[in-house]
């Protein structure tokens, strides 16, 4: 198995202190969150549990990470007296989701210390220019085209195809995405995306997609989890198992991709690499994610330190926590799909105690109050002896839940 020896290497490989290095906050010390949802909430539960104040600036009156933190300003993430106080509040100010607009970023790097940076995150905003980056650092991507207009169709070789036309921002969780098999499709995807930039993708034979995530200090200093194997339905992550089960050779060239990626933007924060691994076992970048990550979440239960104390302690200021594995473990996405009956449709809780009953899953809900099909409303993680043993179990309690499981690699 993969992922725990890589993480530990990177611990002893990491760079030497350098100017970058400031004096840790104080707890009691404010730290801000722009963004309220489910990643904002459990920043909040890591960061209070270090001692921190915390406050968020969302636009929603109920958002998940609003309702835990000790202030929350409802406001529109451009709006400039509500980035000046939660500036001048603050001692530090991170963010949740990387479409929060750069500009604010910048604007609060006027008042405080603020990361990841406003040019790391407008890295990630835009497909374009993402996949522009990746290649300038040296690593590959899948094939690929920016279509800023449908002339920039009229030569598109074959080898783009088939592919999959995706908007160049704001696209998230398979939205904003049109298979393509020709030109002609491409065509009619570019214009029924509205026209805007896009993304022409080649559509890649994978064997497996992975995710690495690690966490990247001031000081330059960076440790990475346990490399994670992922799952998606319907453009959505539906599972993953930490540790990936790959030998251990993968597993570190991996965890340097993702090391080259977050030095290269000289980050600071916990960073989520996606990656494609294709039959030859040669790994693509799919795409970067400037904060913690769904696909992480199986570290509050199974690592000494999980993503969201990791992005809490980065911000203020203290070392990096170990970041190795205690237990194989598998993670599942609950879905709002679960709260509809499949029979009628009507809304009704599910069933706990099919999660509950069994004594090494670990249920986390996010407090949201509409269960809408599609929509994140929780995970829980399953820690086992092995992956194999974590893997049945949450098997088990997926049937119960009337989840679909994708069958183990």
């Amino acid at each position: 198995m993969s992922g725990r020896r890589a993480s530990d290497r990177d611990a002893t490989s990491a760079s030497p202190a350098s100017a970058g290095s400031r004096t840790p906050l104080v707890p009691g010390s404010w730290l801000g969150v722009l963004g309220g949802g489910q990643l904002g909430r459990m920043f909040c539960h890591a960061a209070q549990s270090l001692g921190y104040r915390v406050c968020v600036l969302d636009p929603a009156g109920d958002s998940p990470a609003g309702s835990v933190a000790e202030r929350h300003l409802r406001a529109d993430y451009l709006d400039t007296a509500a980035l000046d106080e939660l500036g001048a509040l603050c001692a530090a100010v991170t963010t949740e989701f990387e479409n929060v607009p750069a500009q604010a970023l910048e604007r609060l790097s006027a008042r405080t210390i603020v990361a990841p940076s406003a040019a790391s995150v407008a890295v990630a905003q835009d497909r374009i220019g993402e996949k522009d980056f990746v290649r300038s650092a040296g690593l590959a991507t899948a094939p690929y085209r920016a279509l800023r207009s449908l002339d920039d169709l009229a030569d598109a070789p074959d080898a783009l195809f088939p592919g999959i036309v995706k908007l160049a921002r704001l696209g998230y969780d398979g939205k904003g995405q049109v298979p393509v098999a020709d030109v002609d499709e491409a065509r009619a995807a570019f214009v029924e995306l509205g026209s805007v930039p896009c993304v022409l993708e080649r559509r890649v034979a994978l064997r497996r997609e992975l995710s690495v995530l690690l966490a990247r200090g001031f000081d330059g200093r960076s440790r990475a989890w346990p490399v994670c194997e992922n799952v998606h339905a319907r453009g959505i992550l539906a599972r993953t198992t930490m540790p990936a089960r790959v030998n251990d050779a993968l597993a570190q060239r991996a965890v340097d991709v993702a090391r080259q990626l977050a030095d290269a933007l000289a980050y600071v924060g916990v960073l989520c690499v996606e990656l494609f691994v294709l039959d030859d076992a040669a790994l693509l970048v799919n795409e970067i994610a400037p904060r913690p990550h769904n696909s992480g979440h199986a570290t509050i239960d199974a690592c000494v330190t999980s993503q969201f104390e990791q992005q809490a302690r980065v911000l203020a200021g203290w070392p990096l926590g170990d970041t190795r594995a205690l237990a194989p473990a598998v993670m599942v996405n609950l879905l709002g799909d679960l709260w509809h009956d499949p029979s009628t449709g009507a809304l009704r809780e599910p069933d706990w105690s099919a999660v509950l009953r069994h004594g090494s899953a670990k249920l986390h809900l996010y407090g949201k109050r509409e269960a809408r099909r599609g929509r994140k409303m929780g995970h829980l993680t399953v820690l086992g002896s092995t992956p194999d043993e974590a893997d049945r179990v949450a098997a088990t309690i997926e049937a119960a839940l009337g989840i679909a499981s994708e069958p183990a690699r």
